[in-house]
């Protein structure tokens, strides 16, 4: 199930109602009971008990009522605004995010009011003269932090107060007090104000330093640690002692009266004081250092030497059988490793002595995290650098580690996550490693371009705060063409809207949106060619371009489990951007798309209007069953994934999934240039199809590869025709050089590519060449031809 799944804008339609099934959550807590009793790690197993008691949350209010899964209001009794609890797959427990018991600040904050320790009692304080006075003293420092939006609600009743807008504080206050007992409406207090709103961070200095402290000793270079420098110089003394007497044993064969080639017992008249003060070292060694087994094993050669010890130091007479694997073990153990004393032996353990003295990266960790408790545990840190630097003297000292010591890369990349710096210097560094990863990251962009509409500065700073802590709440699972709900529908966001906004500050604020959207739809083209733009990111996108009042219809990727066989007009207006684009090009040949029949549709819709409210507009209707005759089927809702995913795939297909409007609309132009980026994608084409071979479930893979392979298609539409052409050949050099399953799957895509950008066109069974071209496409429910094992 797809977690970020989106069904777009409400539209009314004469479908029959969609009900979630329980099944999902049950099988949830089915996997949470069994990890919270059979797994081996105590705290996955707590984790696994905190899940567990979630989904029988979800599963209760599912069968009592209290509990609409698939509805943008969920919990009974709570409005849209609230933040619910959500697990997995979109499923909302009954739990406010708000809510529970109250936070330690909370507990503080009654303390300092004298009122009881309670939400209800906090609320009506804040709204009293100090109650007051204390938000707009936070209001101006910027020294709070908000991690849910309800904790911005009485911040934004301050500032009505101050702007001496009493209705609107009043109004909102009526809304907010019904809840007022069991939501958390206060700010959390901070040391410092909000940081650099330029600047970006994947990781808290805190939460780096939190990871560095857990790290733990590994047990197997531990052990290795032990070997080199407790049980291999012991050897040598073991072997030091041995090796003299065997020597003379051999030396004087008549003494023994025993045939040569035999074993000769080595006869000790009174026990031995030097064998015993080496048996009793052993003794306290092995019960010091308990990592290493072999030397307690009596078949290797430090077992049977030492069972020879035990004889030694009491005085008893080896067994012939005993001396003669002693003979064997010494003889072994110098032809390994030479003899003590000499050139190989000396600089054998010199080298395994200077292995043995490397620092442990735990203790290295803790020096590192030691550095950056100096900073602020809240933000990130503009300087990386400084806190990986090799450990100083002083440092030496203090912690123990040799000066000098180098901080290794995996802990200097634990640091390197708190990096506070703009979002294409993360890129650069590879702090940003998906277009997920920088999903996560551009909230903290859009909220601040979001919040310049305000000419306030403290309500700017309020503003940003309120956009952020909104992107950190879950999508819910949604069904009937529902959409999640947006920021500007919050009580207190509504409240603030209109407000410290004149002409210069609405210009400014579309300007900065504008920039924004470029920016981001930069960063997310040109450092992630060939992968399908996530829907948080589409989200950040679209609200961007309602800031810069844009009508650019950024569409969401569907989820095949819950497609409900049709889709929004902004699909169809997307539609009409991509053939207004790709009108005659590469892109619209290769997938055989009538533009012109797309931009009647469009213009059409635009004369309809809106229509009914009891119905779709016909031509959204018509855009669906365009998508489901291109699929091959026929339109309406499928129970089948895979038949919804063809459809959703010819959406996809017809859309551009939003290049085109970012082309568009945010003006978006890579410095690669169009040319580099299809490479790219060639490259992660070849990638993932390589891994197809011996994959039991390798369609998730080639739908990747199709995404990657739409993007290099359009892409290189946007490059000359010359360019075109040459790239096509290029493309069948580089898959040739892959390897040969890899080459015989990529073999049919790359003679399709090579075919339309000639000047042909595929049949209209996608293929074309009595087979030998294809069209190379993500979805089907008939099995994938590039799923069997190609001949070769």
């Amino acid at each position: 199930m797809n977690d970020d799944a989106d069904q777009q804008h409400p539209t009314p339609a004469a479908r029959p109602a969609v009900t979630v099934s329980a099944g999902y959550a049950a099988d949830q807590l089915r996997r949470a009971l069994r990890t919270s009793l059979a797994h081996p790690d105590p705290a996955t197993r707590s984790r696994a008990a905190g899940r567990m008691e979630k989904w029988r949350a979800v599963l209760a209010g599912m069968a009592d009522g209290t509990l609409a899964v698939g509805s943008r209001t969920p919990v009974a009794g709570l409005p849209a605004w609230v933040t619910p609890e959500v697990v997995r797959g979109g499923f909302a427990t009954g739990t406010p995010a708000a809510g529970g018991p109250l936070a330690p600040y909370e507990e503080e904050a009654a303390r300092r009011a004298g009122v009881p320790a309670d939400r209800a009692a906090l609320f009506e304080h804040a709204l009293t003269e100090d109650g007051l006075a204390g938000l707009w003293q936070l209001l101006d420092s910027g020294r709070y932090e908000v991690a849910l939006p309800e904790e911005a609600a009485l911040l934004t009743v301050a500032w009505l107060v101050r702007a001496d807008d009493f209705e609107a504080a009043a109004e909102l206050v009526a809304r907010l007090r019904p809840f007022a007992g069991r939501l958390r409406f206060l700010p959390r207090p901070a040391d410092r104000p909000a940081a650099d709103p330029n600047a970006v961070h994947r990781r808290t200095v805190g939460e780096a330093a939190a990871a560095l402290r857990a790290r733990r000793p590994k047990e197997a270079v531990e052990t290795q640690r032990e070997a080199l420098s407790v049980w291999r110089p012991f050897d040598d003394e073991l072997l030091a002692y041995w090796l003299p007497r065997t020597d003379a044993e051999a030396a004087a064969p008549a003494r023994t009266g025993v045939r040569d080639g035999g074993a000769r017992a080595l006869r000790t008249a009174a026990p031995c004081a030097e064998a015993a003060r080496l048996l009793e070292r052993y003794r306290t060694l092995a019960a010091a250092h308990t990592r290493c087994g072999r030397h307690r094993d009596p078949k290797s050669n430090t077992g049977i030497m030492l069972r020879a010890l035990e004889d030694a130091a009491a005085g008893r007479p080896q067994e012939p059988r005993l001396a003669g694997l002693l003979r064997h073990a010494v003889t072994s153990a110098v032809a390994k490793r030479g003899r003590p004393g000499s050139p190989e032996h000396a600089r054998l353990r010199a080298e395994q002595a200077r292995q043995a003295a490397r620092p442990a990266h735990h203790r290295i960790a803790a020096a590192v995290a030691d550095r950056l408790a100096e900073l602020d545990q809240g933000a990130g840190t503009p300087d990386v650098d400084g806190p990986v630097a090799p450990i100083g003297v002083p440092e030496a000292e203090a912690t123990g580690l040799p000066a000098g010591t180098v901080v290794p890369p995996r802990l200097q990349q634990a640091v390197f996550g708190a990096l506070s710096a703009p979002p294409e210097t993360l890129v650069e560094r590879g702090l940003v490693p998906s277009a997920e990863v920088l999903a996560a990251l551009v909230p903290q962009l859009v909220a601040n371009a979001t919040a310049a509409r305000h000419a306030d500065p403290a309500l700017r700073t309020l503003a940003a705060a309120t956009y952020r802590a909104f992107r950190n709440r879950r999508s819910l699972l949604l069904v009937q063409y529902a959409h999640q709900v947006r920021v500007d529908e919050l009580p207190w966001v509504q409240a603030v809207a209109a407000h410290g906004v004149d002409a210069d500050a609405g210009a400014r604020a579309r300007a900065a949106a504008h920039a924004a959207l470029r920016r981001v739809g930069d960063l997310a083209v040109g450092a992630f060619p060939g992968t399908l733009l996530p829907n948080p990111l589409v989200r950040e996108m679209s609200h961007l371009a309602q800031q810069a009042e844009l009508s650019a219809p950024f569409t969401e990727e569907l989820a095949a489990d819950i497609f409900m066989g049709g889709f929004t007009p902004k699909f169809l207006a997307a539609a009409r951007t991509a053939a207004d684009l790709l009108d005659g090009s590469l892109y619209a040949r290769y997938y055989g798309i009538d533009c012109a029949a797309v931009r009647s549709m469009a213009v059409v819709h635009a004369a309809e209007g809106l229509g009914s409210p009891s119905r779709r507009p016909r031509t959204v209707e018509a855009f669906d069953r365009l998508c489901a005759q291109r699929a091959g089927g026929d339109t309406g809702r499928s129970w089948s994934p895979a038949a919804n995913g063809t459809v959703i795939e010819q959406a996809q297909i017809l859309t551009t999934h939003n290049l085109a409007v970012l082309v568009r609309y945010a003006n978006v132009a890579p410095a690669a240039g169009w040319e580099a980026l299809a490479g790219e994608c060639l490259a992660t084409v070849c990638r993932l199809v390589t891994r197809v071979q011996g994959h039991p479930r390798p369609l998730g893979t080639l739908k990747d590869a199709a995404y990657a392979w739409r993007q290099m298609l359009f892409h290189l539409s946007l490059c000359p025709p010359d360019r075109q052409a040459a790239f096509a050949g290029h493309a069948a050099a580089e898959a040739a050089r892959q390897p040969w399953h890899t080459a015989a799957r990529l073999a049919p895509a790359v003679a399709g590519l090579r075919l339309v950008a000639a000047g042909g066109v595929f049949d209209a069974d996608g293929t074309a060449l009595g087979g030998l071209a294809r069209r190379f496409q993500g979805w089907t429910t008939t099995g994938h031809w590039m799923r069997g094992r190609p001949a070769g």
